[in-house]
């Protein structure tokens, strides 16, 4: 169902917006849960250590194509914000070729730099085939993710977060079934893991056009809708979307590489210290998605009222998540505090002591600063709902400097104890430059629009006015 965010309760419709948006997301991380139970309890250690070692190259794609399909669609967000429906459409059209023709091409040259990759990422030589396989599938089916993607945050962006919900329920559970399927029944190993997530990301991302053709005409496409996606003339449509897409697919990037340098630090441990941080990794992906699915939602709400050129709602809806996420990140900081060891022998079974003590303190250390974590969410996704990325781009760059530094130099000088504070560092740094670019922003664009409206009424009202 469509829902118009300009008018009505700000707090109302992004607590109703998050609210099936948290569990989709919630089930979306099954397909990596799934990867971490399944393999780490039938295959073993080494086994879950492969998947945990290549992971960041997983979410560093994964990353590049959510940046990519979110920032096109809150284009669409915008254009369905100012009341046009034709842009919508065109928007959709514009978005599915971009985004397919770009996935196409980034994943060919990633599984041609596979190995030089994996290489640099210190991949040790006992895990290295299960992990060259497992990415290598993923690589070859993300075509399936970029779709399932661009449609869910196409439906998002016009106020709807329960439609793509149901799929993926649907998906997460199939993946789950084919991951045990493959592995206990095919004995495909490690490689049959990767092979259930495309299967399910293409299944989910199927149900999302059957469903889309069927319960919304506003995004019943035509003939001439595709035409104008290709067309030269409207070259300067498309590049709206680049210069809103590319940037947030290079700043989710970024996010991927400080991953990757962190987890090519951690490599240098051993399996022990790869599947511990792995679990404590997935465990608070969990942990933090409150936060980030109010994020995704205050990105649809400011996109609509942005386009409807309501700033003193967008003021108020960001003012309210941001105290939300304040209040989520104590829960979830006491939720990890005390139930944390329980969480991770849940993941790898109650024999793995010493790995289930090294995620403990992992988690232990990093939950105390997730309000900064929040608060990047927040203001990030504001202002990307506003069509700001370079800001947003580079405190990426800066989260992505202090945090491979601080990984570096703090591994060395206190061991993998180091790497556990990393992350934290690097949040603080973040949330800092973006909450005050947030108020900058705001402040200008609001500015700049209340001077239009000013000299529109004068015209109006028949003045003379000369512009310089």
């Amino acid at each position: 169902m469509i829902n118009d965010m300009t008018k009505g309760s700000p707090l109302k419709h992004i607590l109703l917006f998050t609210v099936p948006l948290l569990i989709g997301n919630v089930f979306q991380q099954l397909y990596n849960i799934a990867d971490i139970v399944i393999v780490g309890r039938t295959i073993g250690t080494n086994a879950l250590a492969a998947v945990g070692a290549i992971s960041p190259v997983f979410f560093f794609v994964m990353f590049v194509v959510v940046g990519l399909t979110n920032g096109f669609a809150i284009i669409t967000g915008q254009r369905f914000g100012a009341k046009d429906m034709n842009g919508v459409r065109h928007s959709v059209t514009v978005s599915t070729v971009l985004s397919s023709a770009i996935t196409i091409a980034f994943s060919v040259v990633l599984m041609l730099l596979m190995h030089q990759i994996l290489y640099w990422m210190n991949v040790p030589k006992e895990i290295y085939s299960d992990a060259y396989y497992y990415i290598m599938i993923v690589m070859a089916g993300l075509i399936t993710a970029n779709f399932y993607n661009l449609l869910a945050s196409i439906v998002r962006a016009l106020g709807d977060s329960k439609t793509p919900l149901y799929f993926l329920i649907f998906a997460s559970v199939l993946n789950i079934i084919l991951a045990l399927v493959f592995i206990l029944q095919f004995k495909m190993g490690v490689p049959g893991s990767a092979i259930a997530v495309v299967l399910s990301q293409g299944v989910s991302a199927l149900m999302c056009v059957f469903y889309i053709k069927k319960k919304f005409p506003i995004l019943h496409l035509k003939k001439e809708d595709w035409l104008f996606a290709v067309r030269k003339r409207n070259f300067g449509f498309a590049m709206e979307h680049l210069n809103v897409g590319v940037p947030m697919a290079v700043q989710f990037s970024v996010l991927g590489i400080g991953i990757l340098i962190l987890q090519s630090v951690c490599n240098t441990f051993g399996p022990n210290l790869i599947a511990a941080f792995t679990a404590a990794l997935r465990i608070e992906q969990i942990a933090t998605m409150p936060m980030m699915s109010l994020g995704v939602a205050i990105s649809a709400y400011t996109a609509q009222n942005f386009g409807a050129y309501n700033f003193s709602r967008i003021r108020y809806g960001v003012n309210k998540c941001s105290l939300l996420c304040l209040s989520l990140s104590i829960v979830m900081t006491l939720i990890m505090h005390f139930y944390g060891s329980d969480i991770v022998a849940a993941f790898l079974g109650t024999k793995a002591n010493e790995i289930v003590s090294i995620a403990r303190s992992y988690l232990l250390i990093s939950t105390m600063f997730y309000f900064f974590l929040g608060q990047i969410f927040v203001f990030r996704n504001a202002l990307q709902g506003m069509g700001e990325t370079i800001l947003p781009l580079s405190a990426s760059i800066a989260e992505l400097v202090v945090r491979s530094f601080a990984a570096i130099y703090l591994a060395v000088k206190f061991g993998y104890y180091g790497i556990f504070y990393a992350g934290p560092i690097a949040w603080i740094s973040a949330s800092t430059i973006m909450a005050a670019g947030y108020y900058m922003n705001l402040f200008k664009i609001a500015k700049k629009a209340h001077a239009n409206a000013r000299l529109q009424r004068r015209m109006e009202k028949g003045f003379n006015i000369t512009v310089d």
